[in-house]
């Protein structure tokens, strides 16, 4: 299945120089993410990757950038989000099952190439969704939860069976 946003990158096309690439998602892509990736609005989507093969595999790094609408996951309100994330991803080919991974400190996120290609739009859409609050609020959440009884968490007062005992013992 082809994802909503697919830019191929033919494997034979990249070699060991930095290849500037520029992609942008269309109209028709943003409301296929939107839906994909539930949110209400995929209003810009970009990112400018710089891409390269080198002997572990291909390296891509840049920047995804957009803005989206996510839904408020009490009220159900829009909530905008800018993203501005960094990628550092590398694409190799694909491991047996036995084979060991040593990952250093600067590790990188690892894909595995399927085909003849790398799809860059694809991993800019993934990296989008990662960037995102997993849990966004409106300015009205508060209001509704407190509406629905439910008490932040500074307000939570600790069980604990011993609480009055003290009181209790001074005749209180």
């Amino acid at each position: 299945m082809t994802p909503e946003w697919s830019r191929p990158e033919r494997l034979d096309a990249i070699g060991e120089r930095d290849k500037p690439v520029h992609i942008e998602a269309d109209e028709g892509e943003r409301i296929a993410l939107a839906r994909r990736f539930e949110l209400k609005a995929v209003e810009r989507l970009a990112a400018d990757l710089v891409v390269r093969r080198d002997a572990a595999g291909v390296l891509v790094t840049g920047r995804v950038r957009g803005d989206v609408v996510q839904a408020c996951g009490v009220t159900d309100e829009p909530v905008p989000a800018v993203v501005d994330e960094e990628v550092a991803l590398r694409f190799v080919e694909a491991l047996d099952g036995e084979e060991e991974v040593e990952l250093s400190a600067d590790a990188m996120d690892v894909v595995v190439i399927e085909g003849g290609a790398i799809d860059l739009g694809e991993a800019a859409a993934e990296t989008m969704a990662l960037a995102l609050d997993p849990f966004p609020r409106s300015p009205n959440a508060a209001r509704a939860l407190r509406e629905a009884g439910v008490i932040s968490e500074d307000e939570v007062q600790p069980m604990n069976a011993f609480a009055g005992l003290k009181d209790k013992l001074a005749g209180r």
